[in-house]
């Protein structure tokens, strides 16, 4: 007789099928828990997994050694480890990156983040709350409300993370004492209202002793609100919200398989779309219908937000990665000019005016940050002064794009309208951003169409239009060079301008001083300047130390390929120090001057050059020949 304890294989697979069938069908909840250092995150989430039974018995057994290893109170069980997986985070007892873990009930799954709580961490929490569907902030009873508590608590709301549980924790060192939790929701209430928050879920916890994590706490009999967990389960989603809105698709690649086959594949951020709809291709605004749907196991009757397809057209229209599919009657905005909130993410502080590339939906454009308009000072929401941004600072600027791209405002779609910045020489992610809307100049300035057009103003010159970028240190023999130049290219009766670095200074670019912002702001000026005169045909010449590879490759950028020759006058330092025909070497090892290319302000020698000229081994007239020869074969 078979023994009732043991399954067969049969049974085994239709109990697996059956679990995979009832999870299936579970909702998912995206949490973030935030707040300042030390607040108990990580042994909150340790306590969750714990009690749902997501701990494996081997798991535990090396989490009771570890717990008695740290000297947890005790001997008990440091909920924490299960989260803290980097040795500098067990070594310090706190979190540094942003660990995601996988649980679930029998309600519902759940994907949680733990993030940092130190302030030099912020950026990570920036990445955990961007996915999150509700926020746990946690507070230490003993402590209360701390800066890092409101600094987390904005970026919750300015994310628009509306399901909000404030859970003062570590309750059990306060003696569950009523008044103490009432006063830190008191002071809670009062900052949260000043920020926009509208509602949120009070909570006396400990994760530590598992009060009011998974049932009511016996330790707080004042208490009569949810419990953590069962709160978890039940909070109402609104998982439909983005199906309501009209259909948007960004496409993130060009499915081309055959020639018989051309489709467009990409994730639906909003919207529902069916064979037959009629669809708009941003920024183009072309239109087509819509042929089919494809998804892994075959065609679609429907598409809907939140699901990967390949959508194909009944036109044969220009679409490529990074344009926007819609429904053709509810177009996005395109614009290349926004407001938008900035979370600067890096350790090297904004420079206004520097092009960094900049990412939204699935496409990646060249953008620059104006100066901030203010600065968010998270304790008192005062608007501050500012005129660049440091690390974890929050403020409001303007961004523009190098070309129109189709976006949404933040608050009406996350995929549409929230951004990264990324540094283009050290492909750093430095900043976040949510766009707010378009700048009106954006939609009131459009470009005129000439008759005359840049092509014709070259050939009456019978010439092809350039532009000859000298940098070099100063003192390197830069204008020497381009004065050279020019005068050679005269004689070859050629149509040229010379724009020098100290010449524009006067004019041009006199309300400009010397740091890192205004230098930018000075080659960003000159570079469209430049552009402007090679369109009109001429060569133009430039010489200008132009130390920050980033504003060169800008200048590059704005120009026709092939028209920008980027010539690096190598001069050592010392050699160029003992020319200082200006004298302002002198000045600047003697303090008197601030701010200066090779004493106290890097220069940032091209990576591949077009021409690299030594002026230690050649003179002028023969760095111009070789110049010429480039220009001119």
């Amino acid at each position: 007789m078979t023994d009732p304890i043991y399954k067969t294989d049969a049974l085994i697979a239709q109990d697996i099928d059956a679990y995979l069938e009832t999870h299936q069908h579970k909702t998912m909840l995206r949490f973030i828990t935030c707040g300042s250092v030390d607040d108990g995150k990580s042994t909150l989430i340790g306590r969750l997994l714990y009690d749902s039974k997501m701990i494996f018995e081997d798991q535990l057994a090396a989490l009771e050694a570890d717990s008695k290893r740290v000297g947890t109170q005790g001997q008990e069980i440091d909920f924490a480890l299960l989260v803290d997986g980097l040795a500098a985070e067990r070594e310090q007892g706190i979190t540094i990156d942003v660990a995601y873990r996988f649980f679930a009930t029998e309600k519902r799954k759940f994907i949680v983040a733990d993030t940092p709580g130190h302030e030099q961490y912020t950026r990570n929490m920036v990445t955990g709350a961007s996915t999150a569907d509700l926020a746990v902030i946690l507070i230490d009873a003993r402590k209360g409300v701390l800066t890092q508590t409101r600094r987390h608590s904005y970026l919750v709301n300015l994310l628009g993370i509306k399901n909000i549980v404030l859970a003062v924790n570590k309750m059990d060192l306060v003696g569950y004492d009523q008044a103490v939790f009432d006063a830190i929701v008191a002071d809670y209430s009062a900052f949260a209202a000043s920020i926009g928050i509208e509602s949120f879920t009070p909570m006396p916890i400990s994760g530590f002793k598992g009060d009011n994590i998974t049932a009511p706490s016996e330790n707080t009999p004042w208490y009569t609100g949810p419990s953590l967990l069962p709160f978890l389960e039940t909070v109402e989603l609104d998982t439909t919200a983005d199906q309501r809105k009209p259909f948007r698709m960004p496409v993130q690649w060009v499915n081309r398989p055959n020639l018989d086959f051309r489709g467009f594949s990409g994730l639906i951020a909003d919207g529902v779309v069916r064979p037959g709809d009629e669809v708009r291709v941003l920024p183009s605004g072309k239109t087509s219908t819509v042929s089919r749907i494809v998804a892994l196991g075959g065609d679609l009757e429907a598409g809907v937000a939140g699901e990967s397809v390949t959508i194909t057209l009944a036109d044969e229209i220009d679409c490529s990665r990074g344009q926007v599919i819609v429904a053709a009657k509810s177009p996005l905005e395109v614009s290349d000019q926004f407001e938008a909130s900035v979370i600067w993410m890096d350790e090297h502080e904004m420079v206004p005016g520097r092009a960094y590339w900049m990412k939204i939906g699935a496409q990646t454009v060249s953008a620059s940050i104006g100066a901030p308009k203010y600065e968010v000072n998270v304790n008192t929401q005062e608007h501050l002064a500012a005129k660049t941004l440091d690390l974890n600072s929050i403020g409001v600027a303007n961004i523009t794009t190098d070309r129109e791209i189709p976006f949404a405002p933040y608050a009406d779609s996350r995929d549409l309208g929230g951004f990264i910045l990324i540094d283009k020489m050290t492909n750093a992610t430095v900043a976040a951003g949510i766009i707010h809307f378009s700048l009106r100049r954006a939609q009131n300035i459009h470009w005129q169409a000439t008759d005359i057009t840049r092509e014709h103003h070259a050939s009456m010159k019978h010439q092809k239009p350039a532009v000859v970028w000298l940098t070099g240190l100063s003192g390197s023999g830069k204008s020497t060079i381009a004065n050279a130049l020019e005068k050679k290219l005269a004689r070859m009766n050629r149509h040229t301008f010379l724009l020098d670095g100290d010449n524009v200074r006067h004019g041009l670019n006199k309300d400009l001083g010397f740091t890192e912002a205004d230098r930018v702001e000075n080659v960003r000026r000159v570079g469209e300047v430049a552009k402007l005169m090679t369109d009109a045909g001429l060569i133009v010449v430039t010489a200008f130390i132009s130390p920050f590879r980033s504003e060169r490759d800008m200048v590059r950028g704005m120009m026709q390929p092939g028209e920008f020759v980027e010539v690096f006058v190598d001069t050592p330092l010392s050699v160029a120090e003992e020319r200082d025909v200006k004298g302002l070497y002198a000045k600047a090892r003697s303090g008197q001057l601030k701010n200066f290319t090779g004493i106290d302000s890097p220069y940032e020698a091209p990576d591949s050059p077009e021409i690299r000229i030594d002026t230690t081994s050649m003179t002028p007239d023969e760095a111009a020949d070789i110049i010429i020869a480039r220009l001119i074969p």
